[in-house]
């Protein structure tokens, strides 16, 4: 008892009198796990802003479409029930009311000034009647609900973003055309809305605007009689209903629990992201919490040594050194929790300025949240403390008669350096295993693999190649600075270690950074040089959401007969159900195009003319599909048409899937053939079209006037976008890049991380050479060379970082654009402003990070440090 307790007071005392030094790492901790717990506090009070607001809105059974949720977007027009199930929904047992509600997401509001009224953050617009339904989730704060078709209302938190009043004109767009009203009321959420823009008209304009037809409503709301479980109910109206096979019959809980899952998919996505880039922080804070325990065991040599001749056993040492990363982790841990709370809290209040509102009564702190906080912070701290803890149990009583420090073991070193260079050799190799893979399914793994190998083999390897690396830097950068150059390489090189452990942990961050860099310009690159093979068509028209309505199609078309282009090309993705001539059934989705869309999309042939595809009750295959099903040009294919009946189509071509981006696998046929086997209102929307100028290739002027003219055409639909070819690269290059830009925002996190490893190492640096310092001095070092130095080493260490994560990231990089290139992005592009840019900003890294324990260097007093042991 008496020996834990020495090793307790011994821990405290060593704790508190270096908790300067410390300072930093508990701030990597504390980061880390405020990452950790900002995450999971985020994602779970989204969690339950979307449950409560989707059990505020379901009524207690709702009575739907059985394929509401499969086909309705296609068409621009949800799945409807007729009216007259309302009647036989309210003989069930236990319904006290049912009332019939029209709801649609495939809407577009515009104010006066054609600006779109929808959110920018990716929620819905919705459209719909109202009902007493809604009144669960909202109230009439302003004037009065709808009461005819030129009137409609609009939630208040629409209102206030676009300062929108009573009578105010809104155009709602729909596939049945334009609905123009002036604003009748506004109503608020009495939960929180996540974001979606709401608009009500009466129930006889919905169901003609919103569904095609009166007479008809997409769901059944139906409350219950007191007394009466949802359950019972929906039994009661499933047997009203003679079975429920014919429509979806669901409880409150069940539609809240179907909408939660929904949204809970890509919420994970989102989670486990920001996981794995705070597990990129913790990997960089393990190299910081390893060096400034080794550090401060090298300095204790001494005191170790006396410890242990006074009697303290190895284990009692390795302990007391253990409970110092113990209480570090501990401290650094619950401020983190506190912090990622407070992160949690920052975020809402971000997402609620870019529209997603996000009330903080929503917060939700889980108790498995801190408790993983914690648990994460205090189990990494330690264990990134037992190597050093290992090493100073086994300082020898003889140690308290040397200096500090105590030499590095020349037979670990060797096996260091020979495990280092194994582990990258396997990495490479697997880096090259991936580069000959024939599918990317498999080279990924080889990829996953090589990243883990090379990544670990460089840690390993690190000291070894810090004494290669920093002298070829050193020739390069410091011979310029004369002896302080030199004394600032030597203190680089002093402890090869310490170097290759500080080097790595900003090596990890640029290391992604370069791969990520290399991969999406070689995306944009191979993206635009398949655009300029592939793509034909002058113009491209895209919208932004669902599908092309009915009417900016037809103003599209009408370009065409005013002479400016020369044709103008649909495209219908329609689902089907394909049946080769073996007898296998394959879920499709075949692209049904004018015949000018071989014009305007080139493809390559294995087989036959893309022409005869769009023949009558003809078809294409791609390649991929063919090999794997034995199909070949003749062929009859049996197309089950989703809505719509049976069709026998031969093949007539078949296209090849490599070496291409666009439309990779697809099968094509015309879209009269689709029409002919489709009811009309049931074939999808345009989900593109494609524009060809009038004249020569070269016109530049008739070029000009067909894009002006197309874009006139659907001014007044602000979703629909025609681009030229420039504005299509534009567009991937400004995707790409928003994405890599929010990555690297992420990724700063590591980056910090490691400026405070650069910072500490030099800090703890100084404190180490205080002696040598002061000598320095003594002899004639200024403290504006002394300073100079301390900057120049540090910069030389952060260079030495960033040369060894680019070039791992940048072989990272390439190696994944190999198996893009089975994918069709075949151009390997290296960003080197990027790669040089990051490279440059490393030096400066490292003068930032050297400010402080340079500044704190020129202050010493001289004869006090030469007086220091």
């Amino acid at each position: 008892m008496s020996a834990a307790n020495t090793v307790l007071k011994t821990s405290l005392r060593n704790f508190f009198a270096h908790k300067g030094r410390m300072a930093l790492s508990a701030v990597a901790v504390l980061l880390s796990v405020a990452f950790v717990t900002g995450t999971l506090v985020f994602t779970d009070t989204m969690d339950k802003t979307f449950d409560k607001l989707f059990t505020a809105t379901a009524s207690d059974v709702t009575v739907s479409p059985r394929d509401s949720d499969v086909e309705g977007s296609d068409t621009g027009r949800p799945e409807a029930l007729p009216a007259s199930l309302l009647a036989t929904v309210k003989k069930a047992d236990g319904v006290k009311s049912a009332e019939g509600a029209v709801s649609s997401m495939n809407v577009t509001v515009v104010n006066a000034d054609n600006e779109n009224m929808g959110s920018e953050n990716g929620a819905p617009t919705i459209a719909g009647n109202w009902t007493r339904n809604d009144l669960r989730s909202m109230e009439i704060t302003s004037g009065h609900a709808p009461r005819g078709p030129t009137e409609v209302m609009v939630d208040a938190d629409t209102a206030k973003k676009h300062h929108l009043k009573l009578g105010d004109p809104l155009r709602t767009i729909s596939v049945s055309g334009d609905i123009d009203a002036r604003i009748s009321g506004i109503a608020s959420f009495t939960v929180t809305n996540p974001g979606a823009a709401v608009v009500y008209f009466d129930t006889a304009t919905a169901q003609r605007e919103l569904i095609g037809r009166t007479g008809q409503f997409t769901q059944i709301n139906i409350a219950a009689a007191g007394g009466v479980s949802d359950t019972q109910l929906k039994k009661n109206v499933a047997a009203e209903l003679s079975g429920n096979g014919t429509y979806k019959i669901q409880t409150q809980q069940e539609s809240a629990d179907a909408n939660a899952a929904d949204v809970g998919s890509f919420m994970d996505v989102i989670k486990y992201a920001l996981l794995g880039f705070a597990g990129i922080a913790f990997l960089v804070g393990i190299f910081l919490i390893i060096n400034t325990f080794s550090m401060l065991v090298a300095q204790r040599t001494r005191e170790i040594g006396l410890m242990r001749a006074i009697g303290s056993s190895r284990k009692q040492v390795n302990r007391s050194v253990l409970v110092e990363a113990l209480l570090l982790g501990v401290v650094g841990s619950v401020v983190g929790v506190g912090a990622g709370v407070g992160l949690a809290v920052g975020l809402m209040k971000l997402m609620s300025a870019a529209g997603m509102d996000l009330s903080t009564g929503d917060l939700t702190v889980k108790w498995t949240t801190p408790a993983v906080g914690l648990l994460l912070g205090i189990v990494v701290t330690v264990l990134a403390a037992y190597l050093p803890a290992r090493r100073a149990g086994k300082v020898s009583p003889m140690a308290a008669l040397r200096d500090a420090g105590t030499p590095a073991s020349a037979g670990a070193g060797a096996v260091r350096a020979v495990i280092g260079v194994l582990l990258t050799g396997g990495g490479g190799f697997a880096l090259y295993l991936a580069t000959q893979a024939d599918k990317a399914s498999e080279g990924s793994l080889w990829l996953g693999a090589g990243i883990v190998a090379s990544l670990v083999g460089f840690v390993v390897v690190g000291p070894l190649l810090a004494g290669i690396v920093v002298r070829v830097i050193s020739a390069v950068l410091l011979r310029f600075f004369g002896p302080v150059g030199r004394m600032a390489e030597r203190n680089a090189l002093r402890n090869p270690r310490r170097t290759g452990a500080t080097g790595a942990a900003l090596m990890i961050g640029l290391a992604l950074v370069a791969c990520l860099s290399v991969v999406g310009s070689s995306m944009v690159a191979s993206a635009t040089d398949q655009l300029d093979k592939s793509v034909g068509a002058d113009f491209i028209v895209e919208p932004s959401n669902g599908g092309i309505t009915p009417q900016a199609a037809a103003a599209l078309k009408k370009v065409q007969k005013d002479g400016l282009v020369s044709h103008v090309t649909e495209v219908k993705f329609v689902k089907a159900t394909v049946t080769t001539p073996s007898g296998k059934k394959e879920k499709e989705e075949l692209s049904a195009a004018s015949p000018s869309y071989a014009e305007d999309l080139r493809r390559d042939m294995t087989a036959g003319q893309l022409s005869a595809a769009y023949g009558k009750d003809a078809m294409s295959v791609g390649s991929e599909f063919a090999d794997r099903n034995h199909v070949k040009v003749g062929d009859t294919m049996t197309v089950a048409f989703g809505h719509g009946r049976t069709a026998k189509l031969e093949v007539a071509a078949i296209t090849n899937d490599e070496d291409t981006v666009f439309d990779k696998g697809a099968m094509y046929t015309n879209v009269a053939t689709a029409a002919r086997y489709v009811p009309a209102d049931r074939l999808p929307l345009n989900g593109m079209m494609f524009a060809k100028a009038a004249g020569s290739d070269d016109d530049s002027a008739k070029a000009a006037a067909a894009y002006k003219a197309l874009k006139k055409s659907v001014a007044s639909d602000p979703t629909v976008k025609v681009k030229d070819q420039t504005d299509y690269k534009q567009t991937l290059q400004d995707q790409i890049g928003q994405l890599l830009n929010m990555i690297y925002g992420l990724l700063a996190l590591a980056i910090i991380v490691a400026v405070l490893g650069v910072v500490n190492t030099l800090a703890l640096s100084v404190v180490e050479r205080t002696r040598e310092i002061g000598l320095m001095r003594a002899i004639g070092l200024s403290r504006r060379q002394l300073r100079r130095m301390i900057r120049l080493e540090s910069v030389v260490i952060a260079l030495f970082g960033a040369l060894l994560g680019l070039g791992l990231g940048m072989g990272w990089g390439a190696t994944a654009q190999k198996l893009l290139a089975l994918e069709g992005l075949g151009v390997l592009e290296i960003p080197w402003p990027t790669i040089i840019g990051v490279f440059v900003g490393s030096a400066f890294v490292g003068l930032f990070a050297a400010l402080v324990p340079a500044f704190r260097a020129g202050r010493m007093n001289v004869l006090n440090a030469i007086a220091t042991e």
